[in-house]
């Protein structure tokens, strides 16, 4: 490797996503905890990843499991205490490991004490803290907006006050006015609370929400019933952004936020970076939704990198998350597919995200009716994650969600132990991207191959220099004639998804759905 780099931590990092109420439970009571992520920092450590997202932990009645905070700056009791937090923290760093924490500024909890306030009376001193409006003409709500989770308008009414106010999601979770300078200065109070506590980072919920028209005219009727939240592209929102980046640049150590844009086009993206003095990162979720389909990932590649690499903005890759299935249910719970994606993940040029559990090749849990609890139909890979074979698997209580299936062969335990394992495929990928300054931050350039293949190159000044290989389809390719074996010629397999061959020559054939990074010799 060449000299250590001077580019921003995140660019290089492999982030880990922690549900934490699926992630390790240490009292008993079902619920994962902070102390549980704290015991298991080692398991982490020994992955291999840079950095921890933790998805919400703060007081909430959790009516969307924590989507709806009661209290921004305060840990809710099921997962401890701001000393476990200061504890997490002080022990991540320690062990090399950035934290980000979830941050969600477009709505609170209708527990909220300022919604409490606001809803007080049209007079409230908090009444324009949150978007109130009278009901239409004919008595109905303000506009055509459509809430999240149901195709039910985005407004209820409030009897007390004869006024509608908008929640863009549940009921539960009135929408904040950030029109209102004192909302955007109370919000920029909350950061400021967790950056001196240490945490590195924040991941922003529903980015592009925070700005809306003024006039909040009616959503274009061809587009209903897709939710508000899932149209909602102002420019209202980007000066609101450009002073949230402000505030985090003036705080030493890189300071980050990624923001979950949720509009399904890289186009409409990409303005979210600004002239890279918004976000430092943007979650792109076409990947995400692509199907396991050689033409179609290329073609989610190269917009991705038409979109963003004008701007000089640094892409992000994600898989899998709390909000959608698994990548091994989608793609038909194929275990060497999802293999080969985690080659795909790790080789792109940009920031991977990961979710606890991918490691494992979890897939979504089984979730009987009767334990259903997400209002938006998450819960199955939401699952618990299984730490030991034994009954219960590492946890002392019943958890709140069953297990996935096979938790009984696919513990962390029990693939730790079998080098063969997915598990032990991700540390063999954390660590080439670690020992590679081309996986890390090198240029990509995308290779001819076969059909049902993708390859690219990634490469730095100084010469050091990958070939990553997916094969997407259920057959054996050769890239005989092809500029992807030209690249590929005198390389050794680093890294192979079925862990086949890994230091051994290239010898240009793939086997089915297997990719591979290769390097020169």
């Amino acid at each position: 490797m060449g000299p250590v780099s001077t580019e921003p931590w995140w660019k290089s990092a492999v982030v880990y996503q922690i549900y934490p109420r699926s992630f390790a439970d240490t009292n008993g009571d079902g619920v994962g905890d902070l102390a549980g992520v704290r015991a298991h920092l080692e398991h982490l450590v020994w992955l291999g990843v840079d950095a921890i997202w933790l998805s919400p932990f703060y007081r909430s009645p959790m009516a969307d499991f924590g989507y709806d905070v009661a209290d921004h700056c305060d840990v809710d009791p099921v997962f401890g205490t701001l000393d476990d937090f200061d504890a997490l923290v002080a022990d991540a760093h320690a062990s090399g490991i950035k934290v980000i924490v979830d941050w969600v500024p477009n709505h609170t909890s209708d527990h909220h004490r300022w919604f409490v306030e606001s809803r007080q009376g049209r007079t409230s001193a908090k009444r324009d803290w949150y978007v109130w409006r009278d009901p239409a003409p004919d008595g109905g709500p303000p506009n055509n907006w459509v809430a999240a989770f149901a195709p039910e308008p985005a407004w209820t009414y409030d009897e007390a006050s004869g006024q509608y106010y908008l929640h863009c999601f549940l009921p539960e979770q009135p929408d904040l006015d950030w029109s209102n300078p004192e909302v955007e200065a109370a919000m920029h109070d909350v950061l400021r609370f967790w950056l001196d506590r240490g945490v590195d980072g924040f991941r922003m919920d529903v980015t592009h929400l925070i700005g809306k028209d003024p006039e909040l005219a009616d959503d274009p009727p061809e587009y209903l019933p897709i939710p508000h939240s899932a149209l909602n592209d102002r420019p209202e929102t980007h000066p609101l952004l450009r002073r949230i980046r402000t505030l985090l640049d003036a705080y030493p150590g890189d300071r980050m936020i990624v923001g979950e844009v949720y509009l399904l086009d890289t186009a409409l993206v990409a303005p979210y970076y600004g002239d890279d003095d918004e976000l430092h990162l943007s979650f792109n979720f076409p990947p995400l939704f692509t199907p396991w389909d050689a033409t179609q990932w290329r073609a989610q590649i190269d917009k991705t990198v038409a979109e963003l690499e004008p701007l000089s903005a640094w892409p992000t890759w994600v898989l899998s998350n709390h909000d959608n299935p698994r990548h091994r249910t989608r793609y038909d719970g194929d275990e060497g597919r999802a293999r080969a994606a985690a080659v795909l993940l790790l080789g792109l040029r940009g920031t991977p995200f990961l979710y606890a559990g991918e490691e494992l090749g979890l897939l979504d849990a089984e979730v009987p009716a009767d334990r259903v609890v997400d209002p938006g139909g998450r819960d199955g890979c939401r699952a618990p994650i299984p730490w030991e074979p034994t009954l219960g698997h590492g946890w002392p209580g019943e958890p709140w969600l069953p297990f996935a299936p096979e938790a009984q062969t696919r513990s962390v335990a029990d693939e730790k132990a079998d080098p063969h394992s997915i598990l032990h495929l991700y540390r063999r990928l954390l660590a080439a991207r670690r020992g590679s300054e081309a996986l890390q931050l090198g240029a990509q350039h995308m290779l001819a191959a076969p059909e049902g293949v993708v390859a690219w190159t990634r490469q730095t000044p100084a010469g050091d220099r990958r070939v990553v290989v997916v094969n997407f389809t259920d057959a054996v390719v050769r890239l005989e004639g092809t500029e992807a074996l030209a690249a590929s010629a005198h390389t050794t397999i680093e890294v192979a998804s079925d862990g086949l061959g890994e230091g051994a020559a290239f010898t240009g054939a793939l086997a089915p759905d297997q990719a591979v990074v290769l390097r020169p010799g």
